[in-house]
């Protein structure tokens, strides 16, 4: 009997509209945070600590999160995390409505909303699973990450124009997206309750159960460290080097909107290729293509400066990793165990960020130091070696070890 197409698959349309509208809502917000902290404090220090303040939220509270969402029904644990984004989005929009936004209100607010989503994440991976067979799980993930990379391109064009409007329409915008998202959820029939269990909830067996999985697959725990670990780091190092490349030192507004505008793409474009890309190679073969295109892009930006050839060259490199991203990601959420699978799915999203936060930092220093040819081409070496490594690793030659379906 064939499934049910995901387009006639009710849960599944909810359980992406749902997302669609937090995901938006929160990439409103993004740009207007930091704006609005510029407006009321002139710091520009100021509005950066509140991307150091998310990051650190996040990794902190990601495996613990993974935890809850293997212990509480998924969807009741998603309207859970939107109706807590709601109100403290709810408390920010007043504060702006006052006229006084207090800059601790402001970090509490991206702290909570950091602190969230590292809970609701495992929760919609699970409920994803449960939703979908598991011959279109790789077509469901790419439909979730098309969601997201859409989001990602319209939210903060959406969300500056909004803040330049008024202050308070962002939020005010990131608020109906919640509600509505929290109807969404609530629609949904398919119910994800996991095992009952008993001891405690956040003991160190329960918080490392998803990396320990991970560990003990060599297939999972190479590509998680090369491509997750390794590939996330020099990537955001080679972003952040092409960005400050492409914007002349910041003074070509143009010149990074374009990389910006096209690394977008590339994710979204990834996204709606990788059901079928995915379907015709394997997804260590994908991941090490998307290493060496990479690195063959470092190369080629070490003697390149035209900001339209940097941003196509971005694009290829983001679609190709968001269809090895994909098809990875898809692949690991299906061999994990049923009782497991936000661990394993917060354990992989820790792994992945670990180091990825200080690349920009990385980056940044290398153009001081040696300047841009010298930088592009060090970082070139760098994803070279990952690619190397995926290319001719044995676990990843070998391929996952197959996994009986549940």
């Amino acid at each position: 009997m064939e499934p049910t197409p995901l387009a006639r698959n009710r849960d599944f349309r909810l359980l992406w509209a749902g997302g669609l509208l937090a995901s938006l809502g929160s990439q409103l917000a993004s740009i207007a945070l930091p704006l609005l902290v510029l407006r009321e404090t002139g710091s520009a220090a100021r509005a950066g600590a509140i991307g150091t303040v998310s990051v650190g939220a996040l990794l902190l509270t990601m495996l613990p999160g993974g935890v809850l969402a293997d212990r509480i029904e998924r969807r009741r644990l998603m309207r859970i995390c939107d109706v807590g984004s709601l109100l403290a989005v709810c408390a920010l929009v007043v504060a702006v409505l006052r006229g006084h936004t207090p800059l601790p209100l402001v970090l509490l607010v991206a702290a909570a909303g950091a602190l969230i989503s590292s809970v609701y994440g495992p929760a919609a991976g699970a409920l994803l699973r449960a939703v979908v067979p598991r011959d279109q799980a790789r077509e469901a993930s790419s439909r979730m990450q098309a969601r997201g990379a859409a989001a990602r391109l319209a939210g903060p064009i959406g969300g500056g124009a909004l803040f330049a409007w008024h202050p308070v329409l962002p939020f005010l915008a990131e608020g109906v997206g919640l509600l509505l998202s929290t109807v969404c959820v609530a629609l949904i029939r398919t119910r994800s309750k996991p095992a009952e269990k008993s001891g405690s909830v956040f003991s160190k067996q329960e918080l490392t159960a998803g990396l320990a999985f991970i560990w003990q697959q060599p297939y999972l725990r190479t590509l998680l460290l090369i491509f997750g670990l390794g590939m996330n780091f020099a990537f955001s190092a080679l972003m952040f080097a092409t960005l400050a490349v492409a914007s002349d030192g910041g003074r070509s507004g143009v010149g990074g909107g374009t990389v910006v505008s096209c690394t977008a793409a590339g994710a979204l474009a990834g996204a709606l290729l990788a059901p079928r890309l995915g379907a015709r190679a394997r997804d260590g073969s994908l991941v090490a293509l998307a290493c060496w295109a990479s690195a063959l892009t470092a190369g080629v930006l070490a003697v390149t400066r035209v900001p339209l050839v940097i941003g196509l060259l971005c694009a290829a490199c983001m679609c190709l990793s968001t269809v090895a991203s994909i098809g990875f990601v898809s692949g690991m959420l299906l061999a994990a165990p049923p009782d497991r699978i936000g661990r394993v799915q917060s354990a992989a999203g820790f792994l992945s960020t670990l180091i990825q936060p200080f690349g920009p930092l990385v980056g940044g220093t290398l153009l001081g130091a040696v300047g841009g040819t010298r930088t592009f081409g060090l970082l070139a070496l760098a994803i070279a070696l990952c690619a190397a490594v995926v290319t001719w690793a044995p676990p990843v030659r070998r391929g996952p070890v197959p996994v009986p379906a549940v």
